[in-house]
Formats: C-alpha cells, structure tokens, sequence
C-alpha cells in the first residue's frame, strides 16, 4: 500500500505517535475502502462529537466522481425514524447530523452501531452504511443511594458478609466501573465478588465484634472508580447502626418470582406481589421490600410497594424495545436481616404496528418500447413488530402489466412484466398506477406512506 494512500501517516510522522482516535478513524477508512465492494460501509466515530463533524468520505469508498456526485442524486434513505448522519452532496462526506450520546442511544449494549443506507438515484443502488459509536469517559459511576444506612445486630459473627449497592456507570469496558475502596474503621473491610457477567460486586465484611455499649454506629466511605483517563469516581456514604439482637432473618415464600405480560397490559396493572415472613416480633419482624440490581430503565418502568410487596407497571411496555427484564428484590426487617429473591419479567409480543410501505424511489415517465424487466420503483417496506407478526407479503394487482422483484432486505423493485403499448388503455390502466407511486413518492409535495 502506498503512502499516498495513507495521508494520516504524514501527520503521524509530523506529530508523534498515533493517537488511540487516529487509529480509529485510520482503521475505519479501510474497513470502509474493503467493504464497500461487497455494498456495505463502515465508519466508526466516537460519540459527543459536534454536529457536523466528518465520519466517513462516502463518495470516494463508493468510487463516485464529485462532479457528477449532484447529478446522481445520491441521498440517505428516510425512513420516517430519526437521522443520526448528514450526506453533503458536494462533498460526499457523512457527516454527523447531531451530537450523539452512546449512552442514551444503547445503554448497557457492549456494541453501539446505528445504521442508515444510502441511495444511488440514477443506478437505483442501496448500499448500507453501519457507524459504531465509540465512547469517550464523559460519565463518572455514581450510586442509587448517596448515603445507605445498614443494621446489624451486636450479635453479629465476625466474617459476616453484606451486599453493598453496585456503582452504575453507563460508559462501557475501561470507561466503566473497574475498582472499589472502602474507608472507615477497623471494624470493617471490603470484598468484591465477581458476577457471572463480570460485574464486580462489593460486599463488607464483618471483621471485628460489634458492641453496641462502644459504638452505636459506625460510618464508612464507599468509593467507586472507572478505568478512563483520567479515572473519575463516585462515593457513597454508609451508616452502619449496631441493634440489639435479632434472631430471624426474613424469607420469601418463593425462592424465584417469574411472570409473563402482553406488551399492552395496561400501566397501573399489578404485576405480581412479593411476599416475605418473619417470626420474630415487633421491629425485628417487621419487614420493608426494595429493588437491588435494576437497570435505569427498568427503575422508570416498574414500581415496588415497599409495604406490601406489589410491583407494578408505570410506564407502557414496548416488546420492540425490550423484551425481557430481571432484577432483584430484597426483603429486610428491623433488625437489618435480609432476604433476597430473582425476579424476572418477560414481555410478549403484541401485533400492534401495521406495514408502512414508502416509495424510495420511482421514474416520472416509462417508453412504450421499454423492454420487459424494465424497474420503474423502488419500495420499502416495514414492520416494527417482531417474529410472525412481523413477517409481511407484498404483492401487486394482476390487472397491471407490472411485478414486484425482491431487492435487498426489505426492498423491492417495480418492474415491468410485459412490452407496454400506449394505445391499449394504458392511460387509464397503467397511467393511474404511476400516478399512484408518484403520490406516495417521498418527493412529492404531500408524502404519504
């Protein structure tokens, strides 16, 4: 490969080493030079970047020549959802058309990649472009609860172990929550468990005998960090209170809550109740309910009854959007035992979204002579709802010299089926169909789908 191919190693030489972001965006101008003969483009970006800022030259990883760029009537697709990117038709450069949030955009998902397709006018060519978002550290990890109060009996053994409350960071890999402290006192150390998803899990440990006649309370500092450059933190403050003894710990009356809803059940709608016992009298067996381990999303969609254990729905589901979630609920009494319990909520599909059919692209006008299997539109078409009722049969009237061929994915073309003759009533047969498509075409005045 020639240098001249390379101009970022120019500025490599001029400046030093690579940047971690000058690697990216080398390595993502290849990929995109490599993929673009097989119809697909790959760009990667990193997100918060002004609107406007370069992603990838789109015209030169298509091979097309800039003076002829406007008359090719290249464009992005709309597709009636929001538009992340921009094509600049003199250029051919994509382009950002917002400031991105990867976080807002895909949450948890360890892989953020949006995707557009953009369109050839004049050779009715799809290809497809995918843009990872990379993130960036702009979030710092940070607790549900800032301040969190636990009870513990004087009775307690040393080596005792007590679930703290995860750090969320919603950056991901290094960027993400890496490390725990703990500071205090000597009654007192910090153990991190590992999940089965690789989250760290901070427990305290118990490691010398509580006496409620030397301390009443203890206060202690837990402190989270991520792997990011500069590393940014998150604390909360722990109360330890010291309670006379307290001989049972709560228990739930099942050992794992499941429960399958349509994505149409009504918000206010109880879900399922929790429920816990305790023998032991007065404060000691009285118990509260609260959720442990649920995400952000799942904290603004469901609601726990801390009194009474029901879980209820506040926001409308949407199966589209997800279709599972889990969490944990956890029972104390007065005397600071717990209980904890899985709880598992899964969403099923409703057939709730018609098919949206959208003209992307269609000829003004067609000869006569034209041959048979001569395209005349290309059409969309889309279903947001998933397995069978996603699935969707496009057909066109047999009274019309026309058929549909399968493009790509969703995508068909309109071809014609047979010679067309004007004077065989095509103006009132074959004319009103044009029309038709013109009308739905996103480039008349009044787009409809």
């Amino acid at each position: 490969m020639s240098r001249q191919l390379l101009p970022g190693f120019a500025m490599a030489e001029r400046g030093g080493l690579w940047s971690r972001w000058e690697r990216a965006l080398l390595w993502g101008v290849l990929m995109a030079a490599w993929e673009a003969a097989w119809g697909q483009l790959r760009y990667s970006v990193p997100e918060e970047m002004p609107k406007g800022s370069f992603v990838g030259d789109v015209a030169m990883d298509l091979g097309l020549q800039l003076p002829a760029l406007s008359d090719s009537g290249v464009r992005i697709l709309d597709k009636g959802r929001m538009q992340y990117f921009a094509l600049h038709g003199k250029t051919g450069h994509l382009v950002t058309a917002e400031r991105i949030d990867r976080e807002q955009l895909c949450e948890s998902a360890q892989q953020c990649v949006l995707r557009c397709e953009v369109i050839v006018e004049g050779k009715m060519n799809i290809y497809g472009i995918e843009v990872e978002i990379m993130d960036v550290n702009d979030n710092a990890p940070s607790f549900r609860e800032a301040k969190k109060e636990l009870r513990m009996s004087e009775t307690t053994a040393p080596g005792s172990r007590f679930p703290l409350t995860e750090a969320h960071d919603p950056d991901s890999g290094p960027n993400s929550v890496q490390s725990y402290e703990l500071s205090g006192d000597e009654h007192f150390s910090l153990a991190v468990q590992t999940g089965p998803g690789g989250d760290q899990r901070p427990e305290l440990v118990l490691e010398k005998a509580l006496d409620r006649e030397e301390a009443a309370f203890h206060e202690l500092v837990l402190r989270a960090s991520d792997g990011g450059e500069p590393v940014r933190t998150g604390t909360a403050r722990i109360r330890v209170v010291v309670l006379d003894a307290n001989d049972n710990a709560p228990a739930f009356s099942q050992a794992e809550y499941t429960v399958r809803v349509p994505e149409d059940v009504p918000v206010g709608s109880t879900l399922v109740t929790v429920t816990a016992t305790d023998p032991d009298e007065g404060l000691n067996g009285h118990v509260k309910f609260s959720l442990q381990k649920v995400s952000v999303k799942a904290s603004l969609i469901f609601q726990l009854d801390a009194e009474t254990g029901e879980i209820t729905l506040v926001r409308s589901l949407d199966f589209e959007e997800s279709d599972s979630y889990e969490m944990e609920v956890q029972v104390e009494d007065g005397g600071g035992l717990f209980d904890t319990v899985k709880f598992v909520i899964t969403v099923t599909d409703v057939n709730d979204n018609a098919p949206r059919i959208s003209v992307q692209s269609v000829l003004s006008d067609i000869s006569e002579d034209a041959p048979s299997g001569t395209m005349v539109a290309l059409l969309h078409v889309q279903d947001r709802d998933s397995g069978p009722n996603g699935k969707v049969q496009c057909s066109i009237t047999e009274s019309l010299p026309f058929r549909l061929e399968k493009s790509i994915e969703d995508y068909y073309h309109v071809v014609t089926a047979e010679e067309l003759d004007r004077e065989q009533d095509f103006s009132s047969r074959n004319g009103r169909f044009l029309a038709m498509l013109h009308r739905t075409s996103p480039f008349a005045p009044e787009s409809r789908s």
